[in-house]
């Protein structure tokens, strides 16, 4: 599934694999009270998450964009990880992966998870020369996410605006500061 240019980097252990998702504050604080999303989260809407911590901060101008305000680190099982690979469609025609337009525009139709591959980001947030993966949940994998993957929810927006405001005072120390994501097997 994966070449050169495309990489699975995470934070992850044999139980579990780390996602990042940005919400605004009646989002995220239900969340992390209940630790898995409640309402106003609806399960009805694609969900997307993100392994690539730097992404994510890309994604959310590092917890300053409006309504995602507050950065999300979840926990989630490999299981379920894995099944939403396994269950998934690009989110774009590949020839090399796919017979026609119309096998992938009825896979992408009928499929609960959606794959797409962006170009990962450094701590300055510019393009690298590889891609990360976002899955984008739906349908029959967001009710799974919520209720069955999740083990834990934490707030790691201070430590993303610590990061943040250290890049331009001291690059070394926020560089280690950042979660240690190596390149993810599913295997």
């Amino acid at each position: 599934m994966l070449d050169n240019e495309k990489r699975i980097r995470a934070v992850f252990d044999e139980e579990t694999i780390t996602v990042y998702q940005a919400y605004r504050k009646k989002i995220a604080l239900p969340a992390l009270e209940h630790q898995k999303f409640v309402p106003p989260f609806k399960m009805d809407r694609m969900t997307w998450i993100k392994p690539s911590f730097l992404w994510m901060m890309y994604r959310c101008g590092w917890a300053q964009k409006e309504r995602q305000e507050f950065v999300l680190s979840i926990k989630i099982k490999r299981e379920g990880f894995q099944w939403a690979l396994n269950n998934s469609c690009l989110s774009h025609f590949d020839a090399e992966i796919h017979n026609s337009r119309e096998d992938w525009k009825e896979k992408l139709q009928n499929s609960p998870v959606r794959i797409q591959w962006d170009p990962e980001r450094d701590i300055h947030l510019e393009k690298l020369d590889y891609r990360c993966i976002q899955i984008g949940l739906s349908g029959e994998a967001v009710p799974k996410y919520v209720n069955e993957w999740i083990v834990s929810i934490e707030d790691i927006t201070p430590r993303c605006k610590q990061i943040h405001s250290l890049v331009p005072e001291n690059i070394q120390k926020a560089i280690e500061l950042l979660p240690k994501e190596k390149l993810f097997s599913s295997s």
